[in-house]
């Protein structure tokens, strides 16, 4: 059954570089594949069990992530059976009715048990399996204070904030708000935005220091939206 435990509580946040790269490990950090949309442009079909190659797109996503994590949550809102079948915990948004991938991410923050959590789409089948050491790297070096190239510093207080706690993946083109690497403190936050009715992930962003990291290439980060796009993907065309 998918778990309803969610909670307010904080995750105490790193008070420097050095507390935030110890705790900044493969096992300290939850995957969380976000799979509880509505998936309006497939017709309205659970887009993670839709077949790519004859394997659910989730199948694909969690063949690349279970090896960077120590954990893994599902974040479900249907086909329960289906996901609980692959063997890790379900997580349904704390409030019904498809409040978008925001609402995904509050409730994995609030069911995980590790200080940082790993979220991915569930229709991105082809993630550099470097991901998360990538993401990793880069809000280690930004604590440390090193400015090198691969990522950039975003966000609404980013001249006199502290370390960054939220990395976000990115190709040589654009950014992926739903491929994010964040710290479980921020989960006040992201409560409260959702409390004052904030759906847009690119403004909750921005209330924090976040990095945008080249993490892949824009075939690495292809995501499916319909069927047809499967279908393409399929033939070698996407």
């Amino acid at each position: 059954m998918p778990s309803s435990n969610h909670t307010s509580d904080a995750t105490p946040l790193p008070s420097d570089a050095e507390q935030l790269k110890a705790s900044l490990t493969p096992a300290n950090i939850t995957g969380v594949v976000l799979a509880g949309g509505q998936a309006r442009r497939m017709g309205g079909v659970d887009k993670g069990l839709v077949m790519l190659n004859e394997v659910p797109l989730v199948a694909h996503v969690l063949a690349r992530l279970t090896p960077q994590v120590g954990e893994l949550l599902i974040n479900a809102n249907r086909s329960h059976a289906e996901y609980a079948a692959y063997g890790h915990p379900l997580v349904e948004d704390s409030e019904q009715g498809y409040h978008g991938p925001l609402m995904g991410m509050a409730s994995a923050l609030a069911a995980a048990r590790t200080p940082w959590v790993m979220m991915v789409a569930c229709d991105v089948p082809h993630l550099p399996n470097e991901l998360v050491e990538t993401l990793s790297v880069a809000l280690i070096d930004h604590a440390n204070g090193d400015h090198l190239e691969g990522f950039t510093v975003e966000g609404g207080h980013a001249v006199d904030a502290g370390p960054a706690l939220l990395a976000v993946a990115a190709d040589e083109f654009r950014y992926h708000p739903v491929i994010c690497l964040m710290h479980r403190g921020l989960l006040p936050s992201l409560q409260a935005a959702l409390a004052a009715g904030e759906r847009k992930i690119d403004r909750w962003f921005d209330q924090h220091v976040w990095l945008k990291v080249q993490a892949g290439s824009e075939q690495d980060f292809a995501n499916l939206n319909t069927l047809e796009e499967c279908r393409e993907m399929e033939a070698g065309s996407r």
